[in-house]
């Protein structure tokens, strides 16, 4: 014991900081999660036990945006910044230095922009009258409101255009830590493109995919000002995800023990894809 001590002792405030900081907010939502505490309207909370949960399963609005929750995160994450962000990594390897220097800089902008702002640009282009029906319009194809008529799709393409960035850096670093050798040996065998990418590649950056897809998709379940300012989860909660569910619950109907309930249960589906990931990092080729 007084060999491991000194060990620990070092690490003391940073374990202060995180029960400070991080444990102890979250116990206390916890604790709020199963009391019907409200903003206004309530002089003294009580305790409900399950019943915030049990109303959350019964309300056919919680459950839509659960679906859409997943939607959202297959559409934007899984599919499309996982996808793009590979395949521009792939194509810049073998594009000339000025394209891979205008390709970065222009994918990595989207991404550094903040989010509010990145809504509002992507507002001004799925709007009525806005950038993509102009377009449209001049090259005489079919125009719609794209926010009306599919608002959990240009939501997710936002995400995409703004988040393909980390994806891009991630694999990347990747693809330069794949040998060369590796790669000229299958040309020599007479392996293409599609053969070398699915035998060769993916299994060689397993690790990096499974890493960039846990930090995008607990990224994506948790995105709330790009929706808010795009659609504000309209119409009719056709775009609503969890974390403005939640928001309208807590801080629109003044619901905080119902609305911390249901963060918890977003919580829990963010815990549920991380242990499916993890379990992929650790399962060998």
């Amino acid at each position: 014991m007084r060999r491991i001590l000194p060990r620990f002792l070092p690490l003391t405030p940073a374990l202060a900081l995180l029960l400070l900081f991080l444990a102890g907010p979250i116990a206390y939502c916890v604790l709020i999660a199963f009391t019907d505490l409200q903003l206004t309207g309530q002089a003294e909370e009580s305790f409900v036990g399950l019943e915030n949960f049990r109303r959350a399963f019964g309300d056919e609005a919680f459950l839509n945006a659960v679906w859409l929750t997943l939607v959202f995160t297959v559409l934007s994450s899984l599919v499309g910044q996982n996808t793009l962000g590979l395949a521009l990594a792939a194509l810049m390897r073998r594009a000339s230095k000025p394209v891979r220097t205008l390709t970065g800089g222009i994918v990595v902008t989207a991404w550094v922009l903040p989010e509010v702002v990145a809504g509002f640009l992507l507002y001004a282009f799925f709007r009525r009258e806005g950038t993509l029906n102009a377009v449209l319009d001049w090259l005489h194809l079919p125009s719609q409101n794209w926010l009306f008529t599919l608002p959990i799709l240009a939501v997710s393409f936002a995400n995409v255009w703004r988040g393909t960035a980390f994806s891009m850096l991630v694999y990347s670093a990747a693809l330069n830590e794949i040998p060369q050798e590796v790669t000229e040996a299958a040309e020599v065998d007479g392996a293409g493109g599609w053969r070398r990418m699915w035998h060769i590649t993916l299994p060689m950056i397993r690790r990096s995919i499974g890493t960039n897809l846990m930090l995008n998709t607990l990224q994506t379940l948790s995105v709330f000002g790009l929706i808010w300012v795009m659609t504000r989860g309209g119409p009719g909660g056709k775009s609503q995800t969890l974390p403005l569910f939640m928001y309208e619950q807590a801080f629109q109907n003044s619901l905080i023990g119902y609305g911390t309930a249901v963060a918890l249960l977003l919580l829990l589906v963010g815990s549920l894809f991380s242990l499916v990931y993890l379990r992929l990092l650790r399962t060998e080729v």
